[in-house]
């Protein structure tokens, strides 16, 4: 992995968040369609992640890997959208932790929020998620994401229809929790 030249956009108490590389679409393609994820989100193919690390800057799109300070191994992968939207508003399309239950998700979700509030000045940051998710509503709702809506049977999976909740939080909701000592 060439973690010296990837770009570091946010580090935290125990991970880091760095701009994906070639190098990491092995990675990406393993947490996607992994057993315990795939049911989770829309995964996306390897040409569409090649895209985005080459060019997805340009159309404001980047993927991230969530990597551990100790050692840099890699611990989950984010995809990112709207990163040059003129109303500032970011999109959360795939959050993946490979190793979970050990608050990595928070963590990563906390680098995700700091990165987009404190170094980019967006207004809104928001995410849709699966209604049956009930362990990624838990971390999402505890870290300030607030249930905006429900989309109903929006999405098929395996011949079903399936309901997504949008969740978001906006910039002033972010630095009231980060002034009450809730982010990092």
């Amino acid at each position: 992995m060439a973690e010296d030249k990837a770009e570091i956009l946010h580090t935290g108490r125990r991970l880091r968040l760095r701009r994906a590389t070639l190098a990491d679409l092995d990675f990406i393609m393993r947490l996607e369609f992994a057993e315990e994820n795939v049911h989770f989100i829309v995964p996306f193919d390897r040409e569409f992640h090649t895209n985005i690390i080459e060019n997805g800057a340009k159309a404001g799109s980047m993927d991230i890997i969530v990597e551990e300070l100790a050692g840099g191994a890699p611990v989950g992968y984010l995809l990112v959208n709207g990163l040059q939207t003129e109303q500032k508003e970011v999109e959360w399309m795939h959050i993946l932790i490979d190793k979970k239950g050990q608050g990595y998700g928070h963590e990563a979700l906390q680098l995700l929020k700091a990165w987009a509030f404190d170094d980019l000045h967006m207004h809104r940051g928001w995410l849709d998620c699966k209604e049956y998710n009930a362990r990624a509503l838990h971390v999402y709702e505890s870290e300030g994401l607030v249930r905006e809506g429900l989309i109903r049977e929006t999405i098929i999976t395996n011949g079903i229809y399936e309901n997504l909740v949008v969740l978001g939080i906006l910039d002033r909701e972010y630095f009231a929790r980060k002034n009450a000592g809730l982010e990092l």
